[in-house]
This record gives structure tokens, C-alpha cells and sequence, in this order.
């Protein structure tokens, strides 16, 4: 197959080369990532200002795969590699990843790693998977606490075409797992609901000027039942397919509201 990976991380990134170098054993890998961190930029698109493009020879300890660096957000390095490297024929899948850290449930509408393959999916049709992987204190413990790429990317690897087919129109492939030596199994789940306890700091500096700095809280799952992130804390890869278009919600209870149109 003929891949096209990206990432919101940057093209450094140690998730997105074990990653590339794993399905380069089997496939013609292409890659378009950041050229530094993009996180949380959800689905934006830089629509104002040219793009830089770099090749960068040798990035990759593999040979054959060809990297480049895109001075735009996820969803723009998705552009630029379908438009720049696959003119005559779509890739058969963009994989997003892999990323440090979760993008479950409620995660995914800021995630630039889930924006890269949602753009797949609405732009070209093209299959869109996104992976990404959380530092679960139980099963990190065995790793003395490293991030642990290799066994996600193994799977991807070794399943590519069953995470392939679980595309259809308008669904992109949501994929979580914990960093540790051998998961408990992957399932099919749906996604959580997510709570955040994030918070701004205000620091009004000597110039006169008031800055404001985001400091990071505790995501909470309020899922009671099976989600993809109690499957992550069990130790499963949690694998969840993702409709990429919005979805309106049921007007049936407000069929009676009356809307003036003029004073």
C-alpha cells in the first residue's frame, strides 16, 4: 500500500518514526508533518499565508520514505501530501500518529492528531486513522515509565487492512492505547464523554500588559458503561470508528417555537 502519515506533534516525533519505520517494512510510507508542535489545533485550515515545505533527506532510519516538513496545522500537511506526492493516484490510507498522549472520547474535537484524518475522510475519501497513546500509571510501572511506541505500531502494522476496512463514508478510526510491552486485547468501543478541569493564570506584567497562561487539569471520564477510555485504563487497545461530518441534533421537541420576523 501507499501510505501518507502525518502527526500534530512534528515530524521529530518518536511516535510518528516508529511508526513510519514500522509500516515501511510493508508498504510505500510518505510523510507530511509539522514542522514543530501543533497540538490542540483541532481542524484548522491556514487558508491567509503560503505554506514552507521542506524535504528532509534522512530523517528516518528506514530507507525509502520520504518526509517532508509542512509549516501549516495537521489538516494543511494532509493537503499538501495529497495534493504534492499523490497527484495521479490517492494514497489508500492517511495515519495520523502516533501521538503522545490520549485523544478520547470528547478529546477528539480539539485534537489536531484527529483533525489529520477526519480531513482525509471530508477532502478526498480517502480512509483516515488516527492513533494515539496514554502513560496509564498501572502498565507504565513495567516500562519503568517510558513511552512505549513499538507494540502500537506493531498492530497497526499487523492489521492495517482490517483498520482499513472499518472506513466508510463520513467515519474516520479512532485509535487509543496504553503505553506498556503487551495489551490486554483491542475491541470496537464507543467513544467517552470528557470533563476538563483546565484553568487560566493571569499575570499582569511590568509593562502594563495582562497575560493570561493556560495551566492543564485532570480529564475526567463520566462513562459508566464501556468506553474507549476505561478500555485504555484496562489495558485494551480501544478502537472507535468516528463520523467525521456534524451531526445535527433532533428538532422534534422544539417543533412548536415560533420565530418573529419583524417587530
Amino acid at each position: 500500500m501507499r501510505l501518507l502519515l502525518t502527526n500534530d506533534d512534528g515530524l521529530d516525533c518518536e511516535g510518528l518514526r516508529i511508526l513510519a519505520e514500522e509500516l515501511a517494512e510493508e508498504h510505500e510510507v510518505f510523510i507530511v508533518a509539522p514542522d514543530k508542535n501543533r497540538s490542540a489545533v483541532s481542524h484548522g485550515i491556514t487558508m491567509n499565508k503560503p505554506l514552507e515545505i521542506v524535504k528532509r533527506e534522512n530523517a528516518f532510519n528506514k530507507a525509502g520514505i520520504q518526509a517532508y516538513t509542512c509549516s501549516g496545522l495537521p489538516a494543511d500537511c494532509v493537503t499538501t501530501g495529497i495534493s504534492c506526492l499523490f497527484k495521479e493516484h490517492l494514497p489508500d490510507a492517511v495515519i495520523s500518529g502516533i501521538n503522545k498522549g490520549a485523544n478520547l472520547g470528547t478529546d477528539i474535537v480539539y485534537s489536531g492528531t484527529a483533525a489529520a484524518a477526519r480531513h482525509a475522510v471530508l477532502q478526498y475519501g480517502v480512509p483516515g486513522i488516527a492513533a494515539s497513546l496514554e502513560l496509564v500509571p498501572k502498565y507504565a510501572e513495567t516500562i519503568n515509565g517510558e513511552w512505549n511506541y513499538l507494540p502500537l505500531a506493531q498492530f497497526i502494522r499487523r492489521n492495517i487492512s482490517s483498520l482499513i476496512s472499518l472506513y466508510s463514508e463520513d467515519v474516520f478510526v479512532n485509535i487509543n492505547a496504553p503505553s506498556c510491552k503487551a495489551f490486554t486485547g483491542a475491541k470496537l468501543t464507543p467513544l467517552s464523554r470528557r470533563e476538563y478541569y483546565d484553568k487560566l493564570e493571569l499575570y499582569q506584567a511590568s509593562n502594563g500588559k495582562t497575560y493570561s497562561f493556560f495551566v492543564g487539569g485532570k480529564a475526567i471520564t463520566r462513562n459508566e458503561s464501556e468506553c474507549d477510555s476505561l478500555l485504555v485504563e484496562k489495558g485494551f487497545i480501544a478502537i472507535s470508528r468516528v463520523i467525521a461530518q456534524p451531526c445535527d441534533a433532533d428538532n422534534a421537541d422544539f417543533a412548536n417555537i415560533k420565530f418573529f420576523m419583524t417587530d
